[in-house]
């Protein structure tokens, strides 16, 4: 098995190294990661100049190519899957900050495995919590190892968001978590006195059980099986039925 992982952390990113130790066990291993940071891109693609593919100043492992590129997390898939041929799966993360809910829709990490998948390749996002401290990449070890063994052996799920609790327990297969936020802005200014702003959002009601963040929240992985096609069926049913 060929096996691509990428993130929207950059190549830097303790992460990456983690999802790329763990998954030289299942296959033949190539890093191919945004030169910087590249979180909440969602699923932006460069179209309007070249991008470079450069060895990355870091080792991953003896066995391992590993590559960074001055792009998105959806560019590094397409670059990646186009210079090493034949790839069976995108692997994406492990994110550091989780993306649950409708974190779904500006994630980095999840449109690189969307990107796969639109390349008819198998594509799963991985993602955990973040706090003061970095996230204890191996306690989650095996955990991870027991995601993948189960989704890479699924023939029938092609996108699939995962999300580690940072004590997991054991694994559920959830639904997305779709909630009201209070979004706001916060005003501020920098040390010369100039003002900037944060965008923050706050939840107004609870996660309901089976859903991604109810899972994490009560210590297990989340495996969130996803499509491409976004269209409202009963909407448009009810739309066609109409006069």
């Amino acid at each position: 098995m060929r096996i691509l992982v990428t993130n929207d952390d950059g190549i830097y990113s303790p992460g990456i190294a983690a999802l790329a130790k763990v998954a030289t066990e299942f296959g033949e291993v190539y890093v191919v990661a945004p030169d910087v940071e590249q979180s909440s891109m969602g699923h932006a693609v460069t179209h309007s100049r070249p991008l470079s593919f450069k060895k990355s100043p870091i080792t991953f492992g003896d066995h391992i190519q590993a590559h960074r590129v001055n792009g998105t997390p959806a560019d590094c898939v397409a670059l990646g899957t186009h210079l090493f041929t034949d790839v069976d799966v995108v692997l994406s993360g492990i994110n550091m900050g989780p993306n649950l809910g409708n974190g779904m829709w500006h994630s980095g990490t999840l449109a690189a495995a969307k990107q796969a998948v639109l390349l008819g390749i198998k594509g799963i996002a991985l993602s955990t919590p973040v706090g003061k401290t970095e996230p204890d990449f191996e306690a989650l070890e095996p955990f991870v190892r027991r995601t993948l063994e189960l989704l890479l052996a699924d023939k029938e799920v092609n996108l699939t968001n995962v999300n580690f609790p940072p004590e997991p327990t054991d694994l559920r297969w959830t639904r997305q978590s779709v909630r009201q936020y209070d979004g706001y802005i916060v005003p501020g200014q920098d040390p010369l006195g100039r003002k900037h702003y944060w965008f923050t959002v706050t939840p107004l009601e609870p996660a309901d059980e089976g859903t991604d963040r109810w899972a994490v929240e009560n210590g297990f992985v989340s495996m969130t099986p996803l499509r491409l096609d976004l269209t409202d069926e009963t909407a448009l049913k009810k739309a066609l039925q109409t006069p």
